[in-house]
């Protein structure tokens, strides 16, 4: 019979930009979940994702989406996933922007999130470089597939008002993912995670701390606290 994960069997340690972390069932529940408790998978393959990529969950780096009775999903921030990217030692910059049906009745791919109130949004596009590489990696996404409905099909809040932000970013994290996967495989970002068909608001839980925890505190499983180094 296998033994439910604790905080004696399920401790996990690292580093992630010279800052230890440590985290445990109890810390996860107490400080990144609002005391919402993940199922030992959920917790497993949350931590360890964080292991792996030296992400801080305390810094908001990554974080559990769960809705309803759902599994939860697990999805790191754009921030974090482009400063990896920025931080490869083959990263030769990056262009991102939108894609448009203009005036004139013609697709357009246009830098930045740009566009007339009469222009139709349709989709996004990235292009990421790397000084290894010949050629960029570049992404295009279309706005229906990607952008996330509620279950009577209206868009969700941050799709329906800032619609052209958010398309543009699934298409850049899409590239930076493609061109630094040794790095960045595994990375999900919230825009992309979530199932059309189950986003409804009322199911909704975003498990995330309210502030970020200063960089130089780790977490003590053992007493619960937060210490700070720098004491």
């Amino acid at each position: 019979m296998t033994n439910k994960l604790n905080d004696t069997n399920a401790v996990v340690e690292y580093q992630a930009d010279g800052v230890a972390v440590k985290l445990t069932p109890s810390i996860v529940k107490n400080f990144l979940t609002g005391g919402t408790e993940l199922s030992d998978p959920e917790y497993k393959f949350f931590v360890e994702l964080c292991k792996a990529r030296q992400l801080n969950p305390f810094l908001k780096e990554a974080y559990p989406i769960k809705f309803g009775n759902q599994p939860a999903q697990i999805v790191v921030g754009k921030d974090a996933i482009l400063k990896r990217a920025i931080k490869h030692k083959n990263y030769n910059g990056r262009e991102q922007g939108v894609i448009v049906i203009n005036l004139k009745g013609e697709v357009e791919e246009r830098k930045g999130t740009f566009k007339l109130p009469n222009e139709e949004l349709v989709g996004g596009w990235a292009k990421v470089y790397r000084k290894d590489w010949e050629h960029p990696t570049y992404i295009s996404v279309g706005f229906d597939e990607v952008s996330q409905k509620k279950k009577d099909g209206e868009l969700n809040s941050n799709w329906a008002s800032k619609g052209a932000t958010m398309v543009e970013k699934v298409a850049l994290v899409r590239a930076l993912r493609e061109t630094f996967v040794e790095d960045l495989g595994g990375m999900v970002d919230a825009d992309e995670a979530w199932d059309p068909n189950e986003l409804t608001k009322p199911k909704q839980e975003i498990f995330e701390q309210k502030e970020p925890i200063h960089a130089t505190e780790v977490i003590d499983a053992e007493i619960g606290s937060i210490a700070d180094l720098e004491q």
